[in-house]
């Protein structure tokens, strides 16, 4: 008998990105914060994901975003680690440090606490960075409201792997 780790509607998604991505001969990394390595434990609970997943960054401190990922000091602490400007840096440092063709970064507040005025709980940034496309990586912020930890991360989870689709 084999049970899921993970929900349905997450390794649905997971399906479809190992299998759209290896149809399309593209790797992908990620570069996790919030997430906590989910959307990586996603993809690999699905048979053949090692043709598709190069690697993921748990960065989950401020220092392990700039040792890992290369984000500057200055982006942290001008815009904060939930900011557009640090995911966008986390996608290009997970490319940069890799071998696959796209990169999705994930940074936000999960909650319980850690929300401010300005980023409450729920908030949630994202980042993608394509290989050699020549264009900025491109960012979304979502606010998920503050749904408790686990449906804030499991929504961050598909929201990333979505931007993970060719």
């Amino acid at each position: 008998m084999t049970s899921a780790l993970l929900p349905s509607d997450v390794l649905d998604l997971a399906r479809r990105v190992v299998e759209e991505n290896r149809s399309a001969s593209r790797k992908v990394a990620l570069a996790e914060s919030c997430t906590g390595g989910l959307v990586s434990a996603a993809i690999t609970e699905i048979a053949g994901s090692s043709t598709v997943l190069d690697r993921g960054f748990v960065t989950y401190s401020n220092e392990a975003k700039m040792e890992l990922l290369g984000v500057s000091q200055d982006i942290i602490e001008t815009f904060g680690a939930v900011s557009i400007a640090c995911v966008w840096a986390m996608a290009q440092g997970a490319l940069a440090n890799s071998d696959a063709d796209v990169a999705v970064a994930i940074s936000g507040v999960a909650g319980p606490g850690g929300g401010t005025a300005t980023k409450p709980v729920g908030t949630v940034v994202f980042a993608r960075a394509i290989r050699g496309d020549g264009s900025e990586p491109e960012g979304e912020l979502k606010s998920f409201g503050d749904l408790g930890r686990a449906e804030i991360r499991r929504q961050a989870t598909l929201c990333a792997l979505e931007l993970l689709l060719p």
